[in-house]
């Protein structure tokens, strides 16, 4: 913002209102493309707005009636100072208008008639002081002359008096009261404008007797200086003039003879006492002196005169004037600094010190207040805003002048800052962690993920998208939907915890700012493992039941002896897949028992004395769930003294197999031998083991089947009691429940399927059951070692 030089415009007082004074914009050089953007503005007029400027073609016009003598008073030059305010950029130019006199005013006089007491002994060459006219023109259009009516006993003579010429009327001849006791009189003053403007005054002229001394004054001007903050009342001077005269003609009366209408309102006069006092509230900054004329006439009607000079002293009674010529609000919070909020302007009518001041704004660090030309300042940035920690500013404006005590102003600017997309989405954590049971219908609400942006309005609106990927070559969007407005995240499918357990993906919230702002959030879903396997019995396979699998049991086993043992495994996890064994359907309770928690089928009692026995057992597995699911499997026992007796139990229940004798008798023969060399090795180890410890036993302990029974479970968020498919198994039976071993955890990724033994094919099954055919010593049956492929649930050797 700068100021450009002056201009000055001249014209004519009582101009018509909407009459051109000039025009400004083309002085200022701006054309009809850029007037309406400049915005000119008058923002400084003293008093009335007289001025205004049209914003069309930038003349500057009459907007009120302009009095020279009312605006300016007795001054010769009469100026006035116009601010005016340019837009885009700002500039502020000041604009002086002098205005000219016209003969507007005629003459006039402060009385319409005039009283004057000649003694009849004056002499002639008196001369008797009149009231002078006023005209408040100036020049050639001011008073120019008086003229009095004819009259052979009186003439008139004007008197210069203080730069004022007075009229005296001079007697040409001496009067005689009993000849003519009053005379009157017609004084007319007149001016020397075109046309000529005069007034008229009477003089009444009574004749008496002598009174040949005039009051006197003291002295003939009186100056005094008074403070403008003086109270109503305050005696502002006391006149005293003296008379020689006795009696009547002594008797001396004060008044005002010639007194302007401000002067009126604001002095009286005692007219007994002389004394001058206040009657109205003085102000130096609307009138900084007074003239008044004081006349004293004695009782003989003589008068003198004297003249009143009081002078106003300013004194800090004006308190700064704060003007916001320009506001620019709200501010973009990416302003930088340097940008100019506000245009402001400081005055005070008080004079001297009184009326300079000192401008400045409380303590906000990004704003400064900077003094600009022609007591203005600029409001201006320093930092940088920032909306989302100071949306708004009350900014106070302080303009204290240099008085004592100094008068202060203080105006309150409120300052809001606009918002731009300067934050990004926040979602205040980097994880969200859902848990989703299994079998959860599709559409049903997992997760509910907000992000919280700084901003405001459009900048603020967030809208949430899955950020595009795969889990397994298959699309996120194949497991999950989002609602872009609320966030909450749907299931597009319904999970199995044994195909998948846990899955993770991105979530993006970006606003709606230009250019938008997005950040990314991590989704992790869990999927809780629900009861929904039955227990899978592996061994005896429960497909085997009409293929007559049978249990040896020798007449020698005895109490505690194990009889087989159950391995089953679920396809859960956790409690899920915890299991429990069970006999659910016994003939002889007492002689069988089964371990909850172990499979292995046991003989309670010893065993009655009888050739051969047949027990058919209905076991059953179930698992920990809520509500628990379970299996079945049926399991034939045999209980003889050699393979012979068991033979005819077998035979007695052919099988749905349509395999041939011959193939029997092979098999058999096959398994014999295979059980055969089995003992052998077994044998050859436990001598060597008795020699190592030189502690002998028996080969009758031996006489039990270890069947190894583990649960198979999988990891999971919740419980991690076991294992998760695919895995393959290597299940290890001895002969000896001592030596029972288990080779899991292998994890096989390419098992050989072709060589695998498919225990759901009962006819295969039958065959994978191979019992041996009983030695001499009658002292050992053994089985041959299974081993199960948990992954295809099929069984190989």
């Amino acid at each position: 913002m700068a100021a450009c030089n002056e201009f000055h415009y001249s014209i004519l007082e009582e101009l018509k209102l909407n009459s051109v004074v000039g025009n400004v914009g083309e002085d200022l050089g701006l054309n009809g493309s850029n007037l309406k953007m400049r915005k000119l503005r008058i923002v400084s007029q003293h008093g009335r707005n007289l001025f205004n400027i049209s914003t069309e073609n930038g003349n500057l016009y009459v907007s009120d009636r302009i009095d020279r003598e009312e605006i300016c008073g007795p001054e010769q030059n009469c100026l006035l100072d116009l601010e005016i305010l340019a837009e885009n950029p700002v500039n502020v130019y000041s604009v002086k208008v002098e205005i000219q006199d016209i003969n507007d005013n005629p003459p006039s006089f402060s009385k319409d008639i005039f009283y004057i007491a000649i003694s009849e002994f004056t002499l002639p060459g008196a001369r008797f002081v009149l009231e002078h006219a006023r005209d408040p023109d100036l020049g050639i259009n001011s008073l120019q002359s008086y003229r009095l009516s004819p009259n052979p006993h009186f003439s008139l003579v004007e008197k210069l008096h203080i730069g004022v010429e007075y009229p005296e009327l001079t007697l040409v001849q001496s009067v005689d009261r009993e000849k003519q006791q009053q005379y009157e009189l017609i004084l007319t003053a007149s001016d020397g404008g075109k046309p000529i403007k005069s007034a008229t005054a009477i003089i009444k002229i009574d004749v008496q007797d002598a009174n040949d001394n005039y009051p006197v004054f003291s002295q003939k001007t009186y100056k005094i200086c008074l403070n403008e903050n003086l109270p109503i009342g305050y005696i502002a001077l006391h006149l005293n003039a003296s008379d020689k005269d006795e009696g009547s003609n002594s008797d001396i009366s004060y008044s005002f003879s010639h007194i302007l209408e401000n002067a009126k309102q604001a002095f009286t006069i005692n007219s007994q006492t002389g004394v001058i006092k206040t009657i109205g509230k003085l102000d130096y900054e609307i009138t900084q002196a007074y003239e008044i004329t004081v006349e004293a006439a004695d009782g003989g009607g003589l008068v003198a005169k004297c003249t009143v000079f009081i002078q106003i002293m300013d004194v800090n009674d004006n308190a700064p004037e704060i003007t916001i010529a320009s506001l620019s609000t709200p501010i973009p919070e990416d302003s930088v600094p340097g940008t100019l909020i506000a245009l402001i302007n400081v005055k005070d009518l008080d004079s001297g010190k009184y009326g300079e001041v000192n401008c400045h704004i409380t303590d906000i660090k990004p704003l400064k207040l900077v003094p600009s030309s022609n007591n203005y300042y600029k409001l201006v940035t320093v930092g940088p805003l920032d909306r989302e920690t100071t949306p708004e500013y009350n900014l106070t404006i302080i303009a204290e002048d240099e008085g004592s005590p100094p008068m202060v102003t203080k105006k309150t600017v409120h300052i809001t800052v606009s918002d731009v997309n300067d934050n990004i989405p926040d979602f205040g954590k980097l994880l969200y962690i859902s848990y989703i049971p299994e079998n959860t219908p599709t559409g049903i609400s997992i997760q509910g993920v907000h992000a919280s942006d700084l901003d405001e309005n459009e900048n603020a609106r967030v809208i949430y998208s899955i950020i595009n990927g795969n889990i397994d070559d298959i699309p996120v969007s194949s497991y999950v939907s989002i609602n872009s407005v609320t966030g909450v995240l749907y299931t597009q499918r319904s999970f199995d915890y044994e195909q998948l357990r846990e899955f993770q993906f991105q979530v993006m919230a970006k606003d709606s700012g230009s250019p938008p702002l997005s950040s990314n959030v991590t989704v992790r879903i869990c999927i809780i493992d629900k009861n929904d396997n039955a227990p899978k019995i592996l061994y005896p396979s429960p497909d085997t039941e009409g293929s007559a699998l049978f249990e040896f049991i020798p007449h020698s086993a005895e109490k505690g002896y194990l009889v087989t043992k159950v391995i089953a495994v679920d396809a859960d996890s956790g409690h899920n897949a915890w299991l429990s064994y069970h006999l659910l359907q016994v003939p002889e309770p007492s002689l069988f028992t089964i371990g909850q928690y172990t499979g292995e089928v046991r003989i309670r009692r010893d065993l009655p004395d009888m050739e051969s026995l047949r027990q058919k057992l209905v076991l059953l597995v179930k698992d920990n769930g809520v509500p628990s699911l379970s299996s079945t499997v049926t399991l034939n026992l045999v209980v003889a003294e050699n393979f012979q007796q068991v033979a005819p139990e077998i035979t007695r229940h052919p099988t749905n197999s349509s395999t041939s004798s011959n193939a029997t008798f092979y098999l058999v023969v096959a398994i014999a031998f295979i059980s055969l060399l089995f003992i052998v090795t077994v044998l050859i180890t436990v001598i060597f083991k008795c020699k190592k410890t030189h502690n002998p036993t028996s080969f009758g302990t031996y006489n039990r089947n270890v069947y190894p029974q583990f649960t198979l479970g999988c990891p999971s968020e919740i419980s991690d009691t076991s294992l998760p498919f695919p895995f393959s198994y290597d299940v290890c039976v001895t002969l000896d429940s001592k030596q029972n071993e288990i080779a899991y955890l292998k994890s096989v990724q390419n098992v050989p399927t072709d060589n695998l033994i498919d225990t759901e094919n009962p006819t295969v099954a039958e065959n994978a059951m191979m019992v041996n055919m009983p030695t001499e010593s009658n002292t050992q049956v053994s089985r041959t070692l299974n081993c199960f492929d948990l992954s295809s649930q099929k069984s190989y050797c």
